[in-house]
């Protein structure tokens, strides 16, 4: 029996790359007739190219929930409902299983969690004397301590990464951003909030932050020795690890309201539609999945999905404490709209709010813009 080979893409860093190729040994063995190779790509294709277009190359993707919508529409990828219909959506940390579901169908296999939280130098949270903050006043008054040390505070705003900390501070409000673009987009008085928020973080923070993305932030604080904490980041638990220079560690949102309101992230594996062996692209998708093999990412630098590889205690301990520290936001997320259309103004959105941030576009510029933008989005070509 000659071997099936299947093709996969994921996004390049080795939080997502290591934990797939160290488990598959584990798969060959029990499925020694499926071959799998893995390509990569930057973490901006990972946020926008189409899964439409990648579906044509590659077997399985490896990708984001907001494409769900373009995902139903086009029929791309396969549903995998039956790969899950033994699993209780409990079995996955927060909403993570809900994010793949959209009109009615199952898109993608959750195999990595993560939303906004907070992270820390701990060396210089110790010189400050202070803990980590639990709310934005706090936050607030950090920055003020940590100035008064020559140490800032940081935050990851280029592009959508302005937009998804926007997302997060509204609902954390009480007043999420709209999910559907015949609603209006943002409640005024939340949205005017939020950016004061942002740019009062800015205050204390260095000049680059609009420059960075969520692994920028974490490769500079654990490089450079003047970064203290950040409020809003998608986690990256592998910065925790021993092996980093300085290894960060991570805490619950300190949102205005609490923790509640982080605007969910992570990744699902999806099966393209023209794949030439969906029963064996099917096979490693339950096999992605399953809590074993969960565990095992975790120990390969990986995310796990699984809620019982956040509550296993070694897991734990190897990524700093992570995932016991940021367990009450991650069950607490907001999910960002999916509605086909909505990749093109999450790109916008996020250049926007940017550019507001940068003193480029006025508040009201701006909130006039996002609404015309949101509104447009949903609109079918003409």
């Amino acid at each position: 029996m000659s071997e099936i080979r299947l093709r996969g893409i994921t996004w390049d860093h080795r939080r997502a790359v290591d934990p797939l190729l160290a488990t598959q040994a584990m798969f060959t063995k029990a499925h020694p007739g499926i071959a799998i190779e893995w390509s990569t790509r930057p973490l901006h294709g990972f946020e926008f190219t189409p899964i439409a277009e990648l579906a044509r190359s590659f077997d399985m993707v490896i990708l984001d929930h907001p494409f769900c919508g373009d995902i139903a529409a086009s029929r791309c990828l396969l549903p995998v409902d039956d790969i899950l219909q033994a699993e209780p959506h409990q079995a996955f940390v927060g909403s993570s299983h809900q994010t793949y579901v959209y009109a009615g169908k199952t898109w993608a296999v959750p195999v990595d969690a993560a939303c906004q939280v907070a992270v820390s130098r701990p060396d210089l949270m110790v010189r400050l004397g202070t803990p980590a903050p639990s709310n934005w006043a706090q936050l607030l008054e950090l920055g003020s301590g940590a100035a008064r040390h020559g140490l800032k505070l940081a935050i990851g705003l280029r592009g959508v990464h302005s937009l998804m900390t926007f997302f997060t501070l509204c609902a954390n409000a009480g007043r999420p951003c709209a999910t559907s673009p015949d609603q209006s987009f943002a409640d005024p008085d939340a949205a005017q909030t939020a950016l004061e928020q942002m740019r009062a973080l800015l205050s204390f923070c260095p000049k680059e932050a609009l420059d960075w993305n969520s692994i920028d932030l974490h490769d500079v604080m654990a490089a450079r020795d003047d970064l203290v904490f950040s409020p809003a980041v998608y986690c990256y638990a592998t910065y925790a690890e021993a092996d980093q220079r300085r290894p960060l560690r991570f805490h619950n949102f300190p949102g205005p309201r609490g923790p509640g309101g982080s605007t969910i992230g992570g990744t699902g594996l999806g099966i393209s539609a023209h794949c030439a062996h969906p029963d064996s692209a099917m096979t490693y998708a339950r096999y992605a999945a399953s809590a074993e093999t969960q565990r095992a990412f975790a120990l390969q630098h990986g995310q796990p999905a699984r809620i019982e590889a956040w509550r296993d205690a070694a897991i734990d301990a190897r990524f700093g404490g992570c995932y016991s520290a940021t367990l009450q936001t991650m069950e607490q997320c907001w999910i960002r709209p999916r509605f086909a259309g909505y990749l093109g103004f999450q790109a916008e959105a996020g250049t926007l709010i940017e550019r507001h941030l940068r003193g480029d576009i006025a508040q009201q510029e701006l909130l006039d813009r996002l609404q015309k933008a949101f509104e447009s989005c949903g609109r079918p070509a003409q």
